[in-house]
């Protein structure tokens, strides 16, 4: 019998913090024309100290599932996409795994950049229609405001902190996820990079000097690469899906710059109103980007079940893909009652985390007690 990935869940969380055109006209030389004209955002959400790539993912978890009969602890993986993760390791997936109880999934990060989520997507929906697993917390979520170098023009303007995450289920009927593709182009790596930071050049006084930490991007040729490859991913994967462009009812893009979101509608010879578009108010989250524009789509009623949905993103590695995806969930209405059961459900798993570090110490120390010679 097949198996078909659904989209059952999803949902997102943003800071509260607001930085606006204005004020980074106070931090670099630019002006709220300009950066309206270029790239088409006004505003964008800053993480502040309690915010945290982590603590983003699991608020956007727990909305997921608020809404769904499914509870944390039937989740059997957890992915994170994510260009800021908490630590090198351990996973910031780990760290979310426990903030939300999910006490029978495996998690593990992807680093692909901005075209992240969409290839965690294709790899948790390869995973339940094979068999191996049934429920997938798919999430993406960065607090990129702490990479930005926010005396360069180029990029302290593009990009902002959230997260969004699907719930994906296995069913037997068909639905969800039906096609995808991967790509990426290594030789373009240094395009858009975070130098630093890695094994091949540790974090020294001399790259923090040089801000060899923060995020580079050659905003010219990235610009040229992503203009190709959206309407070119795009129109691969609608094939792959045995569709046509006509048979789309919304193209959900990465929200990096709204001229590259519309140099794609002008090449795929659809309309702008065909697109999802929040970039205005949120910048460039990067992998949370496309999970955060399907949430608010669907609660603008722009998205119902039954619609053919296109995810297309691009990034650095280079990296970019696109996924075609079927809506089978009726609306859902999620009740003051629900999200109230879900708050609880979050403090119930910080409790049992609590009592599991001291359990450990307890037994550690038990097990050092009885090691000790006589």
């Amino acid at each position: 019998m097949s198996r078909y990935a659904h989209l059952t869940g999803w949902g997102m969380a943003v800071p509260d913090r607001v930085l606006t055109n204005h004020e980074i006209e106070q931090m670099v030389d630019t002006n709220d024309e300009w950066i309206i004209a270029r790239t088409g955002i006004r505003e964008r959400r800053i993480a502040d100290k309690s915010d945290t790539t982590a603590s983003l993912a699991a608020k956007a978890a727990l909305r997921a599932l608020q809404g769904t009969d499914v509870k944390a602890r039937e989740i059997d993986l957890i992915i994170v996409a994510t260009s800021s993760p908490e630590h090198i390791f351990p996973s910031t997936a780990s760290l979310v795994q426990d903030r939300i109880g999910a006490t029978e999934a495996g998690a593990f990060d992807l680093s692909a950049a901005c075209t992240g989520f969409i290839f965690a997507l294709n790899m948790a929906a390869q995973a339940i229609r094979s068999g191996s697993l049934n429920r997938a917390l798919v999430i993406g979520s960065e607090t990129l405001s702490r990479m930005v170098n926010w005396e360069d023009r180029g990029t302290a303007i593009l990009f902002g902190d959230g997260a969004g995450a699907f719930l994906l289920e296995g069913r037997d009927w068909p639905g969800g996820v039906m096609s995808c593709v991967m790509r990426s182009d290594g030789s373009g790596g240094d395009l858009l990079s975070v130098p630093a930071g890695g094994s091949f050049m540790p974090t020294s006084l001399e790259t923090l000097q040089k801000k060899l930490h923060l995020i580079q991007m050659d905003g010219r040729e990235v610009f040229r690469f992503a203009t190709r490859v959206m309407a070119s991913a795009t129109r691969e994967v609608v094939e792959l899906a045995g569709m046509s462009l006509e048979d789309v009812d919304l193209v959900i893009p990465h929200q990096a710059n709204k001229r590259i979101i519309e140099a794609a509608a002008r090449g795929l010879k659809l309309p702008l109103d065909r697109f999802a578009l929040n970039i205005d108010r949120y910048g460039n989250t990067s992998t949370a980007s496309i999970p955060i524009a399907f949430c608010e789509a669907f609660e603008q009623g722009r998205t119902r079940a039954g619609d053919r949905l296109v995810l297309v993103g691009f990034g650095a590695g280079l990296t970019w893909g696109a996924l075609t995806l079927q809506l089978t969930e009726p609306e859902r209405v999620v009740t003051p009652v629900e999200r109230r059961r879900w708050w609880v459900f979050a403090v119930l798993a910080r409790l049992r985390s609590v009592l599991r570090r001291v359990g450990r110490r307890l037994e550690s120390w038990i097990f050092r007690a009885r090691a000790k010679p006589e």
